[in-house]
């Protein structure tokens, strides 16, 4: 049939969700390197149109919320060639360290909070 499985959409946020970062100027690998995790809290996809395996998908993300603590993404996932919205989606993360303690990032990596801050500020212009 070549219908794209449903639990694809996940991977496509964690690839859109790492795309975003590198072009914040906070790479996931800069994350790691700081002794930071960003674990997934929540994840929900509603799915609008099926795909298939050819299909270029266009995704837009989103920082939703930003409290310090916790990030909320979403994602709009259109259909590149007709521009249908195939999937809408979220995310939620929350930032430990290496022993799975919270970290609050105004704390101890201000640059980093600065720039999610940014990017809702944008956001809601």
């Amino acid at each position: 049939m070549g219908i794209t499985h449903h639990s694809n959409y996940i991977r496509f946020m964690e690839e859109a969700r790492m795309r975003f970062l590198d072009e914040i100027g906070y790479p996931m690998r800069r994350l790691e390197a700081d002794g930071i995790a960003s674990p997934v809290v929540s994840v929900e996809c509603a799915y609008k149109r099926a795909t298939t395996y050819d299909d270029l998908i266009e995704i837009a993300v989103r920082i939703e919320e930003y409290n310090g603590v916790k990030l909320r993404i979403s994602y709009e996932m259109r259909n590149a060639q007709s521009g249908e919205e195939v999937v809408t989606a979220g995310s939620t993360h929350c930032f430990i360290d290496e022993k799975a303690r919270p970290v609050i990032l105004k704390k101890g990596f201000p640059e980093l909070d600065a720039l999610f801050r940014q990017c809702v500020a944008k956001d809601g212009e």
